[in-house]
């Protein structure tokens, strides 16, 4: 390996002289909910920011992120995070630790929308969404069991309903 990118975690790691025959099962790649683009606010830090997500990603497996030009915004990346939090944090850390002043972009999710011509688009970015009739459209949702104390039960509710969750 020359470039430390070029192993991952979850990699199975072996040795030359006893190889293993398959890398070790249980392992799946996270997979980001939330996508915010990020854009440096001065153009000419867009190679820095490159750099600091390069470095970030080195200790944050789920960080994952791709090249994006925006004609208000200029370059900068798409990011995707494991969720708000998430983003949060990268962005701070981006912030202090690499001294970089970015914009970044409302996040979204990605939604399944299925037409009336019976096609089946992936819009990432609301720009995206069709402008023919739409049958169907599906958004990630989250099933999870919350274990906490009798006394937060009904501000937890309050938040669930809030975010249009069902219990």
């Amino acid at each position: 390996v020359k470039d430390v990118r070029q192993s991952k975690v979850g990699d199975t790691v072996t040795s030359a002289q006893k190889p293993a025959s398959e890398a070790l099962a249980g392992y799946t790649d996270p997979k980001p909910m939330v996508f915010s683009g990020l854009y440096p606010i001065d153009a000419s830090d867009f190679a820095e920011l490159r750099e600091s997500l390069d470095k970030l990603k080195l200790s944050d497996a789920s960080l994952q992120y791709e090249p994006e030009t925006s004609a208000a915004l200029g370059f900068g990346f798409r990011c995707g995070f494991l969720g708000l939090l998430h983003l949060e944090i990268i962005t701070e850390r981006l912030s202090r630790e690499f001294g970089l002043d970015l914009i970044a972009t409302a996040p979204s999710v990605v939604y399944r929308v299925d037409t009336e011509d019976n096609k089946t688009l992936i819009v990432t970015n609301p720009s995206e969404y069709p402008d023919q009739k739409v049958k169907a459209v599906y958004e990630p949702i989250v099933k999870t069991a919350i274990l906490l104390p009798k006394e937060y039960v009904g501000s937890v509710m309050e938040l669930c309903q809030s975010r249009r969750g069902v219990m």
